[in-house]
């Protein structure tokens, strides 16, 4: 099965200063299945975040950010999926919800890619909870010593 990551544990993976790190190591070593993806919303959100003052312990410079991603991406255990083309429709279901509340758009389209390319949806976003038919794994933060 491939795992598509959520930006945050990407962003966790990437700053050993980040507060979730040794989960997201933690997670890297034990738990990850057999490969870790990337999507194109994924992508992005590490590119533009990273290199965000007061994302991570210190800002990338644009030419950094691409290179930490393209040393993932060439990685054997890490691909890029492209959007599944049934995704449309699975989007709309999640999102016609009048209870589905507007700050939960990028999540409910990170569902809904897991969903239709039949991956499992890594975060430390526990939101995620409230897609039903979605595949999840939740990680949650090492205790404090």
């Amino acid at each position: 099965m491939i795992d598509l990551l959520d930006i945050n544990v990407w962003l966790a993976l990437v700053d050993e200063n980040h507060v979730h790190h040794s989960t997201a190591r933690q997670y890297w070593n034990e738990q990850l299945d057999q490969q870790a993806a990337f999507c194109r919303v994924t992508m992005l959100g590490l590119l533009r975040l990273s290199t965000q003052p007061n994302v991570l312990s210190r800002t990338l410079s644009n030419e950094e950010a691409w290179r930490i991603y393209r040393q993932y991406l060439a990685a054997p255990e890490v691909c890029f999926l492209a959007e599944p083309v049934q995704i449309e429709a699975q989007f709309a279901a999640l999102t016609l919800s009048e209870a589905m509340p507007q700050r939960l758009w990028t999540d409910a389209y990170l569902a809904a890619f897991a969903m239709t390319s039949g991956c499992r949806l890594v975060s430390f976003d526990s939101d995620f909870k409230r897609f039903a038919d979605l595949n999840f794994l939740h990680l949650a933060p090492l205790p404090s010593l």
